[in-house]
């Protein structure tokens, strides 16, 4: 069956319409622009090199219509994806109160396996759109005889478009592992989790993905800043994660005033991207995951950060204190 089809029958087998890739949409754009060019180009072929079934590399019919159109759909995908994932990660970390007033205003239906299987629906709706995505372009160079599909996911990369960049995706997948192994719910949610996995090499762990036979995921789970285990780990909008105090260290703010206090012109270390600080995300499954598989390393880094949490605390009322007495 083909990859369009499938994706089709994918998404109308959905109970709630969710955003999509308009396949035939898309496909009829590059269409006309062929057989438009087939046949502007059939009296002037000697002088042609493309071949007759493509656009020249920069085209203003298509780039005019296509990008727009397919950018419009990719903020859509990735919008709904974030907003349900959130939702979902908020309802299952909740306790107390605070859980009861989420059932209470209705941000979920059903049982805790109703929780498992919609966080199982929309990993599998992140990946099956990316791959639809990455389809789409594909076909786009192939019509075009050009590489400007990639060009234009580089840039919507830049844009925090991708949903693969999402930080709600790699709390999903520690959100699958640690249902996975949590006892009591082990024996009903194994078979929804095969997929996602945390594995470690050499000592260093990275989450991997493989519910789609044509797409992979692999999150690499080292701080590139203190070359550990990510601790409080924190993704920035670039998608890059990082230990939350490296990050507020990286952005030159203290973690009294927070991450998002950073400047808007600070950079993320690794990419160079700037004001990707103020949207980052705490990844609180991903923290308790690894607090589970990496115990040992976890108490020893807990007490150390607490050392220097306390110092950072203690010289951040130091300084409001100088400025209070006009010192």
């Amino acid at each position: 069956m083909k990859f369009c089809k499938r994706y089709q029958e994918y998404m109308q087998g959905q109970e709630k319409k969710l955003p999509v890739v308009g396949f035939k949409k898309l496909k009829k754009m590059l269409k006309r622009c062929s057989r438009r060019h087939s046949s502007s180009s059939s009296s002037s072929r000697s002088s042609s090199s493309l071949p007759l079934n493509t656009c020249p590399d920069q085209c203003p019919v298509c780039d005019g219509t296509f990008f727009p159109s397919l950018l419009t759909e990719m903020s859509a995908i990735v919008g709904c994806f974030n907003q349900r994932a959130q939702k979902l990660l908020d309802l299952h970390l909740a306790s107390g109160f605070r859980k009861y007033f989420f059932w209470f205003k209705g941000k979920s239906q059903g049982s805790h396996n109703a929780l498992i299987q919609e966080g199982k629906d929309l990993v599998t709706y992140a990946l099956i759109n990316a791959v639809a995505i990455r389809k789409i372009l594909k076909k786009y160079d192939k019509v075009h005889y050009s590489r400007q599909g990639q060009m234009f996911k580089s840039q919507v990369q830049s844009m925090h478009k991708e949903i693969l960049q999402s930080p709600w995706l790699c709390e999903l997948m520690a959100f699958h592992i640690n249902l996975r192994e949590t006892k009591v719910q082990s024996r009903k949610a194994h078979a929804f989790f095969d997929g996602c996995s945390l594995s470690f090499k050499d000592g260093k762990p990275a989450l991997t993905c493989e519910l789609l036979d044509s797409i992979k995921i692999d999150i690499d789970l080292t701080c590139s800043i203190c070359l550990d285990t990510v601790f409080d780990p924190v993704s920035l909008t670039c998608g890059h994660i990082f230990c939350y105090i490296c990050a507020c260290s990286a952005a030159s703010v203290s973690i009294v005033d927070g991450i998002k206090a950073s400047d808007s012109k600070k950079k993320c270390p690794l990419c160079r991207e700037s004001g990707v600080y103020e949207g980052a995300v705490r990844l609180e499954e991903l923290n308790i995951l690894l607090g589970r598989n990496c115990q040992k390393y976890w108490e020893e880094r807990a007490q150390s950060e607490r050392v220097e949490r306390l110092k950072q605390i203690k010289e951040h009322w130091e300084s409001q204190c100088r400025l209070f007495v006009g010192v």
